[in-house]
């Protein structure tokens, strides 16, 4: 027996392998596949010391593990917003801003990030650092130092310290409204602060601003806090990221250490898949509140989309993808006047341009939002045609995206069989006989049939 056995001789068989291998012992029982126990006076002294001998495999298979990890959730799925170096670097705030602006249909939109968040601009006085807008300036805007102090009486710096949405209704009747002259906020009458946080910490504030007292709906409400939510769990996961590739290459890292790692990387991936999720459902609300399509149309696609897609037995990954694509392929109209959609009157010239041309203003505010970059080409081509004549470059046949062309006829029967403005809706039976009478031509014919099958 060795000297680290004889010391350890009447400590308890668990607490002796863990401490061999300053983790759980339970957890390497399960990984050698030796079933469950219930009672340690089940495990002998030499199943401790093969457990004890699986310590460097451990490490490398965590190791692999978590490489994997950070490779799955790296910057190119999610959003590189942190860890900038130079004030060029911050562009991409301006981009986000301007998104937000373009798809809440707001006058203005400011970020603000803590003066840890906002690297690269670190030296300034305040500590909340205004870094990107929608606004044009002649200037470097990052000069001016614009932010506030923590204990400043702003709604900005109330709105982080709460994590609060604080929303001014009418900025002209209200005393403590203090107006920053070179985000022309003296002519703002609406004006929101909404708190960017995660589960570990507050990072940041997104302000929009109209000129007018024209107010923002429940929906687009809902929609800027999921984002404003969506964009501080992405910072978070991009931190820890960082923070795991540097543990693992780390000559003394112990078992102990990677396996808390994990935890707190799985924990914030579920996080980041949650807000996306909330994210894209809470957008496809959007969409359909400007629209006459009320009682979450998007939604009532979707969901003939995933049951399509489970039929024709395709992957979750896929089945996902693809539910998203369904959900925001109206996204285009997101930026597009709501009267045009409510309109009973025939359609001008230009507001037909308007419509046709929606799916490609959308592309490019999903292409602005990285981990949605994979839906693109299912949204970009659901308006193809099965015989070629569709837009936007005249696919045929199976050369249309799957994903697509399972868009397009879902989104078919759904408008079918939905009052319109202009029209009652058709019952089942018609529907498919106008979709029937159109297989080969608008729609692929296999999935025709699947769909007459589901339905009938």
């Amino acid at each position: 027996m060795t000297d680290n056995n004889k010391e350890n001789k009447n400590v308890s068989v668990f607490a002796r392998s863990e401490i061999s291998l300053e983790s759980d012992p339970l957890e390497e029982i399960f990984a050698l596949n030796l079933g469950d126990f219930i009672s340690e006076h089940l495990i002998s002294d030499e199943l401790v010391q093969k457990i004890s001998k699986t310590k460097v495999d451990k490490l490398s298979s965590l190791k692999n593990q978590l490489k994997e990890l950070i490779g799955i959730y790296s910057i190119d799925n999610t959003l590189k917003i942190l860890g900038f170096s130079s004030r060029e670097d911050y562009v991409i705030y301006n981009a986000i801003a301007k998104t937000i602006k373009q798809m809440l249909e707001i006058d203005a939109c400011h970020v603000f990030l803590s003066k840890e968040n906002a690297m690269g601009l670190d030296t300034t006085k305040n500590d909340i650092v205004l870094v990107g807008s929608s606004l044009r300036f002649n200037d470097d805007i990052y000069d001016a130092e614009i932010g506030y102090k923590y204990d400043d009486d702003s709604y900005v710096s109330r709105a982080f310290k709460e994590a609060k949405i604080l929303e001014i209704k009418d900025c002209d009747n209200v005393d403590d409204f203090k107006s920053i002259l070179m985000l022309n906020e003296d002519n703002v009458k609406y004006y929101i602060a909404v708190p960017m946080y995660n589960n570990i910490e507050k990072v940041g504030v997104i302000v929009v601003e109209n000129y007018s007292n024209k107010k923002l709906s429940e929906e687009f409400i809902e929609l800027l806090s999921i984002t404003a939510r969506l964009f501080a769990t992405s910072m978070a996961l991009e931190k820890l990221t960082e923070t795991t590739a540097g543990l693992i290459e780390q000559e003394d890292v112990t078992v102990l250490q990677l396996q808390n790692n994990r935890a707190e990387l799985t924990a914030l991936i579920g996080d980041l898949s949650s807000e996306q999720q909330y994210f894209v459902e809470h957008l496809a609300k959007a969409v359909d509140a400007k629209s006459s399509f009320k009682n979450n149309y998007s939604h009532t696609v979707a969901d003939l989309v995933r049951e399509i897609s489970t039929q024709l037995g395709l992957n979750e990954k896929t089945k996902d993808l693809i539910y998203y694509a369904a959900l925001l392929r109206n996204i285009g109209k997101i930026t597009l006047p709501e009267e045009l959609f409510n309109k009973k009157e025939k359609l001008s010239q230009e507001d037909w341009e308007k419509l046709q041309n929606h799916p490609n203003v959308g592309v490019s505010i999903l292409m602005s939002i990285n981990f949605l970059s994979e839906v693109v080409p299912y949204i970009n081509y659901h308006k193809e045609r099965w015989d070629g004549k569709g837009e936007p470059e005249g696919l045929k046949g199976r050369s249309i995206p799957l994903g697509s062309r399972i868009i397009a006829i879902a989104d078919a029967y759904t408008a079918l069989t939905t009052d319109r403005t202009y029209r009652k809706a058709k019952s089942n039976e018609e529907a498919l006989e106008i979709i029937l009478s159109e297989s080969g031509t608008k729609w692929d014919p296999e999935l025709v049939d699947f769909l007459i099958k589901m339905k009938k």
